[in-house]
């Protein structure tokens, strides 16, 4: 599926092919939280890196978290690369070199019409604000940390891949 996406103030437009474009992943790092998500979650998506096609990249900045570890005084810089409009703020995707062949765009930054999940998987709880309404019900799975089905397993083990 193609989707568009685009900041709030028009300078940054891109393009990126999914196979997995049902926004059912909400994050409630802090990371997450404070870069990107409103609610208290961000919500990312899955495209294939090599479609991505950038207008406006000019005006483009990346952040880079620093991550505490157990044991370890000094935080170290996150791999993943989280691309904002340096005109408006808006967060539009990250990206990571662990894994190349992906980027993720922020639900929030896509333009096209989006598939309605039918369930929802609530990550990373451990962090979420106190003041985060987390959903609870038959529909919505919840995980301390990061759970074992990735973006592409949970697309295709609910027959939900778009080609």
């Amino acid at each position: 599926m193609r989707l568009d996406g685009s900041c709030h103030c028009g300078a940054v437009k891109f393009r990126v092919d999914s196979h997995t474009p049902y926004p059912y992943l909400r994050c409630y790092c802090s990371i997450c939280r404070k870069t990107q998500g409103g609610g208290g979650y961000a919500i990312n998506i899955m495209g294939d890196a090599a479609t991505l096609k950038v207008r406006g990249a000019m005006h483009l900045t990346v952040y880079r978290a620093r991550l505490a570890m157990p044991g370890v005084k000094r935080k170290r810089l996150s791999s993943a690369r989280r691309h904002f409009c340096a005109k408006c703020g808006s967060a539009l995707w990250a990206w990571d070199p662990r894994w190349p062949q992906w980027v993720y765009p922020f639900a929030s930054a896509i333009d096209t019409p989006l598939p309605t999940p039918p369930a929802e998987v609530e990550i990373m709880l451990d962090f979420a604000a106190p003041w985060s309404e987390v959903p609870r019900g038959r529909r919505h799975t919840h995980f301390a940390g990061y759970p074992d089905e990735g973006i592409a397993d949970w697309h295709r083990a609910r027959g939900l891949e778009v080609r």
